[in-house]
């Protein structure tokens, strides 16, 4: 027998196949069988066109082209005999999908099968066309899928079930069609059917909000009362595994009743009891229970509120976070990131267990429960949970320091209820994992240290002592080295000794030791040496007995190899052998930086990002500023990057503005210098650019102690940016019957009235307003904190619809930083008999010298429909 012709058996041509040793070989195989193969089709020969079909099946799965046989497919279907129907539908699914041409030729052999009186040729039609069903054919044989769902036979009604999910995902508009017959489905006592009546009812949901609305008044309690059959039915050994009944009906029982219960209290109460059975009754010692509990959960926290049920569902997940597959974990740890959102103190009470599971052996546990625990954080537990961070810390995997460092460095700096708790939490943090703390981190622990003027020595000392033990940390090495040369003379005088530390015997040469090892590791980087070299600078006249061998140190570096050091050896040798007269001024102790010219730095160099934390944060933020922009142009873009810094000229933000004039000569000069000299005259120009007469000597001498007067704010741009607010400006630019400063200065009008104890009032705005919802803006400010503005959010529903999971999103331009609190509610009543209101709290870094502006984002859902809204507030009230 020729082994390569029609009458070679499937297993002939399996076993040719396989005995291939080269790809090439097995081509060559598969090459002949299908020229044998297209000769058959060629003679029309129907003894072997059911082995022909075979055959391209099995070289279909190896990959091959096999279109030549699609047609051959068509007329096994049409022939009389069931195997070669089988045959022929087999290959149909395997060798065609919904987008060949050629399967339009087959709908009429479908509807002629799917009306069959044989059962099992109505089957295989049934799963074919849930198979390769499209839009066309879909319309075609809907109703006689709509017809087989009342089928006598169970299995066929299955098929049915199935084949019609296929029909509404394919074409939505015919889901009305099957919603009664749907409904009957849910009826069914064969475990079967029921399933695919259950996935054909979720599927209508998703897909039809009628649907969705007919089965929440109709279906709901049924659903209920099969459900606990299932929960409460005795042994039954055609459907136990493990000891449970059917977890896949259970399963697909819960999720059917989640998508009911989703924005609908009433649906919801009736399924509470039931939830709290399955949750409590089902095992969880075995894998099919713990799917159907964790499906009870999901479904739990997506129905509405019942707070009972929720606490029990995040011990359930409480329960999984000690189980030993790390599967159940993981998933354990994803829904209690989105439970925190709904009940924070529920999972407060498994905070244990988190962090253990932020020192599993698993990459992947260790850290989605970082995140948890960060976000699990807070003002009152802030203090334990970094203590455990830390140990964990000195212990962890090298792969995941970085993580977990900036983890706690990000807690530290927004949750720190007091500097010195700051500092020394951050000193544990560089001398474990300094070499992983980002740039930004010792930045801004170097601007924390320089504000607690009364806790420079206590650093130093601590940087001193964490030297001694960790000197291979690069970050800490540069922070000591900072402040060894800020305040060197307090570490070796003890000064500004805490009851808390012990004193320490440190002398110059000690000082500079640790400065000479830092310049010269091996593993110091450019950044370091740099800054080492200016420490030395700074202790040559801290300790003049030490001049001549720091000198030496300096001398060393002139023929380095980076030029950056050379330049900086040579400049610092020159100042302290040939300008000993100007040294002593050249290297003072650096004024205070600005913490919230820090802020506004380091907005400008990160994204800007809104808080959903319910805890204030402390802001200690740190980056590079930008080069100036133009406030007023920066107004109209919410995105800018550019964040004004004060000009080198003096003028500030109002010469910026005004484009370049030299307002006040003095003023920078007395900034720069950080001495209280007064600020020389020359304010006569900006008068008369308000259009008010030449001031006198008295009127000079005012500003001036204006300018000097300012309280909680050192910047004299920040005093110069508040003159709008003075009575004696304000009225003598009215008496002149010039426009008000507002018009000149874009928006910088007298503040409203201040009561003297409630801080200042501002009139309420329309934040936003469509046809079918307003939203309303109340504002308040604490005394004394001018840059800090809580305003609340009052959201009202003017339609006659009920909106359900309300969001409301807010973002802000890199200047300013937003908390928003979560929500009093997220279903919103219908024509304003009710409303939601939202906490928010905005801190303008550049108060003063730019308004308020924020973009927001509304979400909700009507008739299971995401609606989205957006806008832009510009209308905020000048002050804020």
């Amino acid at each position: 027998m020729n082994p390569f012709s029609s009458e070679t058996r499937l297993r002939d041509m399996i076993r040719a196949i396989r005995a291939c040793k080269t790809a090439a070989e097995e081509r060559a195989v598969v090459r002949k069988e299908c020229a044998a193969i297209r000769a058959s089709i060629n003679e029309n020969d129907p003894d072997y066109r059911h082995r022909n079909i075979a055959k391209l099946m099995f070289i279909h799965m190896l990959g091959y082209p096999t279109h030549f046989g699609q047609m051959e497919c068509l007329k096994l279907i049409a022939s009389a005999e069931f195997p070669e129907k089988r045959i022929g539908y087999l290959g149909l699914m395997l060798l065609l999908d919904e987008r060949q041409e050629v399967l339009m030729l087959v709908t009429n052999s479908l509807k002629q099968d799917l009306n069959h009186a044989n059962q099992y040729i109505v089957g295989l039609a049934l799963c074919a066309l849930g198979n390769i069903c499209s839009a066309e054919m879909a319309r075609d044989l809907a109703p006689e899928v709509e017809r087989l769902l009342q089928f006598r036979d169970p299995n066929t009604r299955k098929k049915a079930a199935l084949c019609a999910i296929r029909i509404i995902k394919k074409v939505p508009d015919l889901a009305e069609n099957f919603i009664n017959p749907a409904a009957a489905l849910l009826k069914e006592k064969h475990h079967g059917v029921l399933i695919t009546g259950v996935q054909l009812c979720t599927d209508l949901c998703k897909v039809s909000p009628e649907a969705l609305e007919h089965f929440r008044k109709k279906c709901t309690e049924g659903l209920v009362r099969t459900l606990k059959d299932v929960v409460n039915s005795p042994y039954a050994p055609e459907y136990d595994i493990a000891g449970i009944t059917d977890p896949f009906l259970h399963i697909r029982l819960v999720r059917l009743l989640r998508v009911l219960g989703q924005g609908d209290a009433d649906a919801s109460d009736l399924m509470n009891d039931i939830l709290a059975q399955v949750a409590t009754k089902t095992e969880s010692n075995k894998n099919a229970g713990n799917a159907i509990l964790y499906e009870c959960v999901e479904t739990i926290m997506s129905i509405e509120d019942n707070g009972g049920l929720r606490v029990l569902a995040i011990n359930i997940l409480g329960r999984f976070l000690s189980n030993r597959d790390n599967n159940i974990r993981y998933v354990a740890l994803n829904m209690l990131m989105k439970a925190i959102t709904v009940d924070n103190q529920a999972v407060q009470r498994h905070r244990a267990t988190i962090l253990e599971c932020v020192k599993d052996s698993d990459a992947s546990i260790r850290k989605r429960a970082l995140e948890l625990v960060y976000l699990l954080v807070n003002e009152s537990n802030v203090k334990p949970l970094t203590k455990e961070l830390i140990e964990y810390l000195e212990v962890s995997d090298q792969e995941f320091k970085g993580d977990l460092t900036a983890k706690i460095c990000s807690i530290i700096a927004k949750f720190s209820p007091e500097k010195i708790w700051y500092i020394d939490q951050m000193l544990k943090v560089l001398s474990e994992a300094g070499n992983f703390v980002k740039d930004e981190a010792w930045h801004a622990l170097i601007v924390v240290i320089s504000n607690a003027s009364d806790l420079h020595g206590y650093s130093v000392r601590a940087l001193y002592r964490a030297f001694q033990t960790s000197a291979e940390q690069e970050t800490l090495v540069r922070v000591a080295v900072w402040c060894i040369g800020e305040y060197g003379d307090m570490l070796i005088n003890n000064v500004g000794l805490l009851d808390i530390e012990n004193p320490i015997t440190v002398t110059g040469s000690d000082a500079v030791d640790v400065v000479e090892l830092a310049i010269k590791c091996h593993t110091s980087d450019l950044t370091t040496k740099s800054m080492s070299l200016i420490a030395l600078l700074k202790l040559s006249s801290r300790f003049p007995s030490c001049s001549e061998r720091i000198r030496d140190i300096i001398i060393q570096n002139r023929g380095s190899l980076v030029l950056e050091l050379q330049q900086r050896s040579i400049e610092f040798n020159s100042v302290i052998e040939k300008h000993q007269n100007i040294r002593s001024a050249l290297v003072e102790r650096m004024p205070i930086l600005d913490e919230a010219t820090f802020i506004g730095r380091r907005a400008g160099s990160s994204p800007g990002i809104v808080s959903t934390s319910n805890s204030a944060s402390l802001n200690l933020p740190n980056g590079v500023a930008k080069p100036p922009a133009a406030p007023l142009v920066d107004l109209l873009d919410i995105s800018s990057d550019d964040v004004p810094a004060p000009s080198s000229s003096g003028g500030g933000f109002l010469q910026d503005l005004l484009g370049g004039v030299d307002l006040l000569p003095g003023l920078n000069q007395t900034a720069i210098s950080g001495t209280n000299e007064a600020p020389r005259t020359g304010t006569d120009i900006l008068l008369d650019l308000l259009s008010i007469e030449t001031p006198s000597t008295q009127s000079s001498s005012s500003i001036t102690d204006i300018l000097s007067s300012s309280q909680g704010d050192k910047s004299p741009v920040a005093s110069l940016g508040e003159i709008s607010s003075l009575p004696s400006l304000s009225t003598r630019a009215t008496s002149a019957g010039a426009d008000p400063m507002m018009d000149l200065l874009g928006g910088f009008a007298p503040n409203p009235p201040m009561p003297e104890d409630n801080g200042p009032v501002y009139p309420s705005i329309i934040a936003f307003e469509s046809s079918s919802l307003r939203i309303m803006f109340d504002f308040s400010k604490a005394p004394g904190n001018p840059q800090k503005t809580a305003i609340l959010a009052t959201f009202t529903n003017l339609s006659e619809n009920i909106y359900t999971d309300f969001i409301f999103q807010a973002a802000v331009p890199k200047f300013l930083q937003l908390h928003l609190d979560p929500a009093s509610s997220n279903t919103l009543p219908a024509s304003g008999n009710g409303s939601i209101t939202q906490n928010l709290r905005v801190t303008n870094s550049q108060h003063g010298k730019k308004s308020l502006v924020m973009r927001m984002r509304i979400a909700y859902k009507f008739n299971n429909e995401d609606i989205l809204e957006e806008g832009q507030i510009n209308n905020f009230p000048r002050g804020l």
